[in-house]
């Protein structure tokens, strides 16, 4: 619940504010009358997320069971591959997302049609939205227990809104680079976990080579080896008998590490690759952007009293900001 809630909590705000840049640029405008085309391509794209979460969902029932562990395992690797993108995307388009959506805005006006702003309102929203299904989709798919994620997510989604207008508002501030970090960082993690949670479904279908197939390594008495004897295509581990894998200690190491009882060597090594190659990637972009922050947000801080509800100068926070702003500057 608590990593589903932070998920929907993130990519609910990502979207809000997005969400928020349009409608603040159409009100400057004085084109409030356009605003119900906006929120039927936002209410669209809501309805594709729930819509691709239903299919996937209820799908799956009319599959076989080699079918269903193809299925999960692959979208599972497509999520993993949106999240990373995702993840560096938000660093280096956030810069030029409040004009790349305001430009939308502009074309759709020029354009003259009710369609065309309602597909500026669907396209900037659908990307948060599938790819906030997939993902959480993944994860019921791995925790096995789908209320409570689901409950978690719709709960981070709801904080999300909620947050998302009270900095429309100007009543709170947040430091948005601070939390994408954070947040960011956290995902990463989570990928990692997916990753390895792909790969156990693609060895359990046959697809990939493991414990589950005829590749395994095994003993005198058919069981798969453990440990460096079952190295590449067997267990890297089990403590399956000191952690129960329906316990709730491993349901939160798995939600929060991706770590289960029970790990293939092929998981386990991609487990670790992720952490390392993208980890290593996603601490040096922090690393390089440090110097050219600290002079930018001290000097927004100083003109906090222009009421700029958000004060950083990172490049996701930059295009949240002028989004939140009451101010007339802020909004230009």
């Amino acid at each position: 619940m608590l990593a589903t809630f932070l998920i929907g909590l993130r990519e609910g705000l990502e979207a809000a504010l997005v969400v928020g840049i349009l409608v603040a640029y159409l009100k400057r405008l004085d084109r409030k009358d356009v605003l119900p085309r906006l929120w039927t391509g936002v209410g669209a794209a809501v309805l594709l997320a729930l819509v691709i979460g239903a299919v996937l969902t209820f799908g799956a029932y009319a599959l076989t069971f080699q079918g269903q562990e193809i299925i999960g395992g692959t979208l599972s690797l497509v999520t993993v591959g949106m999240v990373t993108w995702m993840i560096f995307w938000m660093r280096k388009a956030g810069r030029s997302m409040k004009a790349t959506l305001q430009g939308g805005v502009d074309r759709a006006l020029e354009a003259g049609t009710m369609w065309a702003l309602v597909l500026v309102g669907f396209v900037s929203v659908a990307r948060e939205g599938v790819e906030t299904t997939l993902l959480l989709w993944s994860m019921v798919q791995s925790f096995g227990d789908a209320p409570s994620a689901i409950l978690g997510a719709a709960l981070g989604l709801v904080v999300a809104v909620f947050a998302g207008w009270l900095l429309a508002r100007g009543a709170v501030r947040l430091d948005l680079s601070r939390f994408f970090t954070w947040t960011g960082g956290f995902l990463v993690i989570i990928a990692a976990g997916v990753l390895a949670y792909a790969l156990s479904d693609l060895q359990e279908a046959g697809v990939v080579p493991g414990p589950f197939t005829a590749a395994a390594p095994l003993d005198a008495s058919g069981a798969v080896l453990v440990g460096w004897a079952g190295l590449p295509f067997g267990w890297a581990f089990d403590v399956s008998a000191a952690i129960r894998p329906d316990s709730a200690l491993a349901v939160l190491l798995q939600a929060t590490v991706g770590f289960m009882p029970r790990m293939s060597w092929f998981q386990v090594i991609a487990w670790l690759l992720y952490i390392t190659i993208v980890g290593t990637m996603f601490v040096r972009g922090l690393r390089r952007s440090a110097p050219r922050t600290m002079p930018s947000s001290t000097s927004v801080h100083a003109t906090a009293s222009s009421a700029t509800p958000v004060a950083t100068e990172s490049a996701a926070s930059r295009a949240a900001s002028t989004t939140v702003s009451p101010s007339p500057e802020g909004a230009s």
